[in-house]
């Protein structure tokens, strides 16, 4: 009622002075009206970014209309969908969204004053929540949100509003500048370019294939080939469309140094208990029959945890009985690689806990590890190292720029081996999932701290030696549940585990669900899957029928049950197993079944 009295006041005032005056208000103001764009979601997420890929238009259920929005939080991804608006200054908006699930969100940030945020606990049914909210003086533009929380299902929402003056229409972005390409790997090339002023997104073109979406001013894109010429374009992007694309730029990829040095098309890996006994008996290295085609003498282990002083020798005849001695036994390694077959030394194991925490350390590693090497004249180097040997500092957050000590000491001292040797060098890793894809949900203590460190810890080491890496075959195996792409647990036993864990090795993720930190795919000809080669070899035996099934879907898209891979990789090089001592007490089942696997 107040509003109108100045008004009704002057209009009084002027007849009564018995003159006819021509009222001119002050300033227009803007009629309220509906400022997000497709908060029904009918025409999918158009205008609206979800982080990690969590975000999907479902037909049911549904609030209004025919669409309705569903997202899936995952580890650390808390299923954030946002849209950036414009909006006037110093003006009241009143945000509003219908949503199902629990602990459920909807929000404002950018305001210019106090940012809004309002949510629901539990939700069964669809529930309206609303919130309101002031911009600043200066305030032309805000974001708008829904999300879920750490660990919960899915949710939906829709029919999401915001209400109140029509913001001044948004320009559209002018084309990037300053594209250019960092140092290129054999799969990879990272690009960086200028911001531009008004663009909430950038798309990233091979050629004409638009191949990535970011929020930042920098993207790597991955699945290249080795040795090719590509050329690259972005383009800035907001609300009111696309730019022109930026000046291209062309960048070489490398040849790479992992590749396949003297490796059949499909190889399988065993580890050989040369070191020490246990229940599956001492083979002796001219007994390992020819269906291994990489042989990892397990172990190397240091004098301490922190030396990186690595020692092998052979099982002292007290505890394996039948051991060849040194001579016999370098000269069955001879014979071997005469037929072809590669002998590494693996470090680590169970029980070898090896943390390289200084330079002292990391150069003691090379020289003692080179000793071993020439010693026994072997073809390269297997990094089995587990338990507490790499974990992440607090802070070291982002996998392509490590900062922890052990995982940078581990790198430099591998490369440095790889210097040494050359191209024909082999380098193997076997880490746990708990060191690899359980980097999709979690990677070291996390954002907030508190988690475990050793999570995902490998991810930085395999990231930067992917062009010295002849193989990473992951333990599939003594491991817990771990999430899939398909955002489900998989678990250990069956061919469902291994479709699900290669697949991630094969078409790379989002680690930690960061989208801007993607951890780019490997080549098919770098990842064998790991396994135990009998019940007693391990928690988590697969049977030789599960095992095809695996290699099916993964080589030929078939027998692939509820998982859908993200492509098909025939040239996937192949198997490892613990061990070839447990499949020789096996009746060499895990060994004869990959010999008759038909790969075409």
């Amino acid at each position: 009622m107040d509003r109108t009295r100045p008004l009704t006041l002057l209009l009084a005032g002027a007849l009564a002075a018995g003159g006819l005056l021509a009222i001119t208000p002050a300033a227009a103001v803007a009629a309220d009206s509906e400022v997000a764009r497709n908060g029904g979601f009918e025409a999918g997420l158009d205008g609206w970014t979800c982080t990690a890929g969590s975000g999907a238009v479902v037909s049911s259920p549904v609030h209004g209309g025919t669409k309705a929005l569903q997202a899936t939080p995952a580890g650390s991804d808390n299923a954030k969908c946002s849209q950036t608006v414009t909006v006037k200054p110093n003006s009241s908006y009143e945000l509003s969204g219908w949503v199902r699930g629990s602990y459920v969100y909807l929000g404002a940030s950018g305001t210019g004053t106090t940012d809004v945020s309002t949510w629901t606990a539990s939700a069964p049914a669809w529930q309206r929540l609303s919130t309101r909210f002031t911009t600043g003086a200066s305030t032309t533009s805000v974001t708008i949100y829904t999300h879920g929380w750490y660990g919960t299902p899915a949710y939906q929402a829709d029919d999401l509003s915001l209400f109140g003056p029509g913001g001044d229409p948004v320009q559209l972005p002018a084309a990037p500048t300053g594209l250019a390409a960092g140092s290129p790997t054999s799969t990879t090339v990272p690009l960086t370019w200028t911001a531009v002023s008004g663009a909430t997104s950038y798309h990233v073109y091979r050629g004409t294939t638009k191949v990535q979406t970011v929020t930042g001013t920098s993207a790597t894109v991955t699945g290249l080939t080795a040795s090719t010429p590509y050329t690259f374009q972005v383009t800035a992007a907001n609300s009111a469309g696309e730019s022109p694309k930026s000046a291209a730029v062309t960048a070489t990829t490398t040849s790479g140094g992992g590749g396949n040095p003297g490796l059949p098309a499909h190889a399988l890996v065993g580890y050989l208990h040369a070191s020490f006994a246990n229940g599956s008996g001492y083979t002796r290295m001219a007994d390992v029959p020819d269906s291994w085609d990489v042989i990892n003498l397990a172990f190397g282990e240091p004098t301490s945890v922190t030396s990186g002083d690595i020692r092998f020798s052979l099982c002292p005849a007290t505890e394996c009985p039948n051991v060849e001695s040194v001579a016999d036994f370098k000269a069955a390694i001879k014979a071997k690689q005469a037929a072809g077959k590669k002998v590494l030394i693996s470090i680590g194991g169970q029980n070898g806990q090896v943390q390289l925490s200084t330079t002292a350390a990391r150069d003691t590693f090379v020289s003692s590890v080179s000793k071993i090497i020439d010693e026994y004249g072997l073809d390269g180097l297997d990094i089995d190292f587990e338990g507490h040997s790499l974990s992440l500092q607090t802070g070291d957050t982002d996998f392509r720029n490590p900062t922890s000590p052990v995982i940078v000491n581990l790198i430099q001292a591998v490369k440095t081996l790889k210097a040494k040797y050359g191209a024909g060098f082999v380098l193997t890793m076997a880490p746990e999932t708990f060191f690899v894809q359980l980097g999709y949900q979690y990677y070291g203590s996390g954002p907030w701290g508190g988690q475990d460190p050793r999570a995902g810890a490998y991810l930085p080491v395999i990231h930067a030696l992917r062009d010295d890496l002849t193989l990473l075959h992951v333990q599939d195996y003594n491991s817990g549940s771990i999430m899939g792409l398909d955002n489900q647990y998989h678990s250990m036993g069956g061919a469902d585990f291994h479709i699900a864990m290669t697949d991630m090795l094969l078409t790379g993720f989002p680690v930690a669900g960061n989208s801007e930190r993607f951890f780019p795919a490997l080549r098919p000809e770098q990842v064998a899957i790991g396994l135990p080669a009998s019940t007693q070899a391990g928690n988590g035996h697969t049977s030789p029928a599960e095992v095809n099934k695996a290699l099916d879907c993964l080589t030929k898209k078939t027998n692939c049950g509820s998982y859908q891979t993200h492509g098909t990789w025939p040239a996937l090089r192949g198997l490892m197993t613990w061990s070839i001592n447990w499949d020789r007490y096996n009746q060499w089942q895990f060994s004869q079944n990959f010999d008759a696997y038909n790969w075409s």
